[in-house]
């Protein structure tokens, strides 16, 4: 069996483009060569990876595994290159980090602002996805870290514990439930809801738990943002279900009541998942180290 790192990086590219024409484009080779070397790397795998039509190109069950060790190999071959640049093992590179709703629009931003001013040879591509997605981003190696929230199934992973928050109710201060203590989730299902956008996970997980009741969302507007709805809420337009971390944030310039959520799931505990801490470059270790200590600084400044 032989192949080649030519071979590898261009089926990575054929597989995640349309037809072997742009796959081939992409490294910059003729359609005939990418077919001749495809056609030979099959031969030596003794497998079909592709099925070709006019319509292009699709992976066959083989060619699916075949893309996992793919992207984890020239993963690799990427962090060896960035380890030896002129800038230092911690000091260049790029990061690919799939993240859930809560951290790529809350606190993603502000560690990733400091990181970055002191690594100028450092790049980051930030993916907002939902948290299947993100368990199967670091398995099959299409990204390096993974930001997740909740019960987490991830089988041959590590999974790293960093933060801990929790889902509560915010309300306009005079709502008629402004007064309680604690609340379940069903009692609020009565009145207008704000929610994130479609595709978010945090609107995804709300959803599964209403279902579970037989009831739905009185969901009266979707935003972008936790501080969009904050400011809906504050302005009366309904209530909603938001981390408690941004509640308490926004609560110091907005009229918010928050209410704790008396539902055994609101605890959402965050984690940072890697396939192996150890084989990551410098600057990804580097990177999970700050995540670390940035919690461990917030909890002492609270």
């Amino acid at each position: 069996m032989h192949f080649d790192l030519v071979d590898l990086r261009l089926f990575i590219q054929i597989a995640e483009s349309p037809s072997m024409t742009q796959g081939a484009r992409k490294a910059f080779m003729s359609p005939a060569a990418a077919s001749a070397r495809i056609k030979n790397l099959e031969e030596s795998l003794a497998s079909r990876l592709l099925y070709r039509d006019s319509r292009g190109v699709e992976l066959t069950p083989a060619g699916q595994l075949f893309l996992q060790h793919a992207r984890v190999i020239m993963r690799q071959v990427d962090y060896m290159k960035n380890e030896f640049t002129e800038y230092g093992a911690e000091a260049s590179g790029h990061i690919r980090i799939f993240a859930n709703t809560t951290a790529a629009t809350e606190f993603l931003p502000e560690i990733l602002a400091g990181f970055l001013a002191q690594r100028p040879g450092v790049t980051v591509d930030l993916q907002e996805r939902l948290s299947r997605d993100i368990v199967r981003g670091v398995m099959d190696g299409s990204t390096d870290i993974g930001i997740i929230a909740g019960p987490i199934k991830a089988d041959g992973l590590q999974v790293i514990h960093f933060s801990t928050d929790q889902l509560i109710v915010i309300t306009p201060l005079e709502h008629p439930l402004a007064q309680r203590k604690k609340i379940k989730l069903t009692e609020t299902l009565s009145y207008p809801h704000i929610g994130l956008h479609e595709g978010t996970t945090l609107l995804r997980f709300l959803n599964e738990q209403v279902a579970l009741s037989g009831q739905t969302l009185n969901m009266r507007i979707q935003v972008y943002s936790f501080e969009a709805m904050c400011r809906m809420v504050e302005a009366g337009v309904g209530l909603a279900i938001i981390p408690e971390s941004s509640a308490r944030r926004h609560q110091q310039t907005m009229g918010l009541k928050i209410i704790e959520l008396d539902e055994p799931w609101r605890v959402r505990e965050r984690s940072i998942l890697v396939r192996d801490l150890e084989a990551l470059p410098a600057v990804i270790r580097a990177l999970i180290s700050i995540f670390l200590t940035h919690d461990s600084a917030r909890e002492r400044r609270s």
